[in-house]
């Protein structure tokens, strides 16, 4: 793969070996894959202790890494062309890309794991911006080649709760652990079925021949941290907490049901309603859409994910024009089974399963109607799932 030598050659330029170090003698450097991830159903669940249905992706961001014989942690982001030199004994956030990797070693630290300094190239072919979890993939791999450099002996969903706090409390996204969970523990040919409140899961096959799993890039580029992510967040517990005044064993809205919303909050809190309800739908959709799946039943299925996008769209408002046109594009296609947008919103892309023989029509169809309708391009990525982070040998 040309990416991947490109980043060793990155990282023999940039950090010589060391004679003296046996480790560092060949300057051969630990390669770690952590892929992207889709979710075909349940989004914005997650930070609610809801039910998502998401898997790993090849689409991944990859990683150079190498110990240091000091406590310096020396950075370059390849794709960037930028770098970064800091130290174990002051990380303090830099707003920039760096955060994701440094808030990954401050949590290491946190949790009392004994790490030392070192070296990290990384680039990636998930596409910036586009709703696919390139930060949970990049912390994901910061995570995993700390634990292989200084063989820690961490679980997996241990190493997946150190990203998600990484992110939450050192870059400032109060992201749920889907996106970790899906890049760290993701199986090939397989989706996972993941409680976000028990962290209980399980794999069930994805028996879609014949089918695609197609990404459609709006071009439209968002940030979680400055996006109304957190706000929707805020949203929903506020939602949890007035019910709870009436319904005291509530914990977070995979509690409450929509007769509970439509008696307390759909005439008094009409924003807050909206919100809520769209939650509790998605999660009934969920699970409506694995017992299609479990049925064999992708068309049932597909239906259910243009009812997500619109819940998302106009109850949970966290889509954006060019996605909506998207999916109206899509909705139009004889071949496409289902689509909606993906990831946290306000941009990124649309999934969509499109029937193999229509794949071409498809394609055609959607890249100039796009173009008519916004003005932008768009890019499509057919996807395949693959396993979860790992060491390249």
């Amino acid at each position: 793969m040309d990416l991947l030598n490109q980043l060793i050659s990155s990282f023999q330029q940039a950090f010589p070996p060391v004679p003296a170090d046996p480790q560092q003698r060949t300057n051969a450097p630990l390669l770690i894959c952590s892929p992207g991830r889709v979710n075909l159903i349940g989004e914005h669940t997650d930070y609610n202790e809801g039910f998502v249905l998401p898997a790993a992706i090849d689409k991944a961001i990859y990683l150079a890494v190498g110990p240091r014989q000091d406590n310096e942690l020396h950075f370059i982001a390849y794709d960037l062309d930028k770098s970064y030199q800091g130290s174990l004994t002051d990380l303090t956030p830099t707003q920039t890309w760096s955060d994701y990797l440094l808030g990954v070693v401050s949590q290491f630290q946190l949790a009392g794991y004994k790490i030392g300094g070192f070296n990290c190239v990384f680039g990636g072919t998930i596409p910036m911006g586009s709703g696919l979890s390139s930060s949970a993939a990049l912390e994901n791999g910061v995570g995993f080649a700390m634990n292989e450099l200084f063989q820690l002996g961490l679980e997996r969903v241990a190493m997946v709760k150190l990203s998600q706090r990484a992110e939450n409390e050192f870059v400032g996204a109060k992201v749920g652990i889907m996106d970790m969970f899906a890049s760290m523990m993701g199986k090939a040919d397989h989706v996972i079925k993941l409680d976000c409140r028990s962290l209980d899961y399980s794999y069930a096959p994805l028996q879609m021949d014949g089918i695609s799993i197609v990404l459609c890039d709006s071009r439209v580029k968002h940030s979680l941290v400055t996006s109304e992510y957190n706000t929707r967040r805020a949203e929903c517990e506020a939602g949890v907490r007035f019910l709870q005044t009436f319904y005291p064993e509530i914990k977070s809205l995979r509690d409450v049901t929509m007769p509970m919303l439509d008696q307390h909050l759909r005439d008094t809190e009409p924003l807050i309603y909206r919100r809520c309800a769209y939650v509790v739908q998605e999660n009934q959709r969920l699970l409506d859409g694995v017992t299609a799946l479990e049925a064999g039943d992708v068309a049932t299925f597909g239906q259910l994910m243009y009812g997500s996008h619109e819940g998302l769209s106009h109850w949970y408002e966290v889509s954006c024009p060019e996605l909506d046109t998207l999916v109206d594009i899509a909705r139009q296609q004889p071949g496409v089974l289902g689509a909606r947008m993906m990831g946290g919103g306000f941009g990124g892309c649309t999934i969509n399963l499109v029937r193999e023989e229509a794949l071409d029509d498809f394609t055609n169809l959607i890249t100039k109607q796009y173009k008519a309708r916004t003005g932008k391009d768009t890019y499509l990525h057919v996807c395949k799932i693959q396993d979860g982070t790992n060491v390249i040998s």
